[in-house]
């Protein structure tokens, strides 16, 4: 009597310990699977992709020229006209349709928010490359310098730059990137020592390949995901920071460029008799760093291996 073989289910009902093929997943495509599925990721991109187009839009958006004082006979020093036909969210203590100020302040915003993050991210990489890669005394020479920057708060060194610049753009955009310059050095150089001590980095230095190309072709690309979610969130930290140097009168010295952090200045003499002036900006302001802050948290966890199920 012959016995017959068990056989192994087929098809669909067919499961990974009944013998069937398992398909791998990569790490993005896991990542964006997440992503999709995350409602505070959804939120987060929605609000960070109003922000652009707003910012990208302004001028086809904006019903009049920013910073035009073409009403300024109609506010007097006892209240501001408010809302209108002909202004949607009134005017401003300058006369100034406040719509357009608002629009022209996202622009700005993103504008010098999206330079000096990438300033503090290629700054800072540099020198996270450098201790990381190298390692040794350029390690320990470069990690003393950047205990010394965090030793400072952000904000404090930021307005420290900007005093020593005088006020303009440029000068905002480079205090808010050295601010960022000692968080994005210490957490790729980290990154960094964390790879160098995986099995591919052994298996590549024990088939010869050379220390540079190990670094630079396998270490480094493996550094960047935390590095990018961090670029992320100290988008939303730029927006805060730069509307808080103008805040401190430390921003750009041209009245005509509008900005949300002026803004808050301006209406500080009114807020009694009118605080939409400090309060429209101010939401714009929360709005956007909350839009920025939510998608980074869900893609650092979407990017993380130990959330993958």
């Amino acid at each position: 009597m012959t016995a017959q073989l068990p056989t192994l289910p087929t098809g669909p009902a067919a499961g990974p310990g009944d013998g069937a093929t398992v398909v791998g997943e990569s790490l993005l495509r896991g990542a964006w699977h997440r992503l999709r599925r995350s409602p505070l990721a959804v939120a987060g991109a929605v609000i960070v992709l109003l922000f652009v187009l707003v910012a990208l839009a302004a001028p086809l958006l904006a019903p009049y020229e920013p910073a035009s004082t073409q009403w300024a006979g109609d506010v007097t020093p006892q209240s501001v006209p408010g809302p209108s036909a002909d202004h949607v969210l009134g005017l401003d203590s300058f006369g100034s349709d406040m719509l357009t100020q608002l629009l022209y302040g996202a622009r700005q915003s993103l504008i010098v928010g999206v330079v000096s993050t990438l300033l503090g991210l290629s700054v800072g990489a540099a020198l996270g490359i450098s201790a990381g890669g190298l390692g040794g005394k350029v390690d320990t020479a470069v990690m003393r310098l950047v205990d010394i920057l965090l030793s400072i708060p952000s904000l404090l060194l930021a307005v420290s730059v900007a005093a020593v610049m005088g006020q303009s753009q440029l000068s905002v955009m480079i205090a808010i990137g050295v601010a960022q310059v000692p968080i994005f050095a210490r957490l790729l150089r980290g990154s960094m020592l964390s790879q160098s001590r995986s099995d591919y980095v052994l298996a590549a230095g024990a088939l010869g390949i050379r220390r540079r190309r190990i670094v630079l072709g396998h270490v480094l690309p493996n550094s960047l995901g935390p590095t990018i979610v961090q670029a992320t969130l100290s988008l939303a930290t730029a927006i805060i920071e730069v509307a808080a140097l103008s805040f401190l009168g430390l921003g750009d010295s041209d009245p005509a460029v509008a900005e949300w952090g002026r803004m808050l200045v301006a209406a500080q003499e009114r807020f009694g008799n009118d605080p939409r002036l400090a309060v429209y900006p101010g939401v714009c302001i929360a709005i956007t760093a909350l839009g920025f802050t939510l998608f980074g948290e869900a893609l650092r966890e979407a990017l993380d291996p130990r959330q993958r199920r």
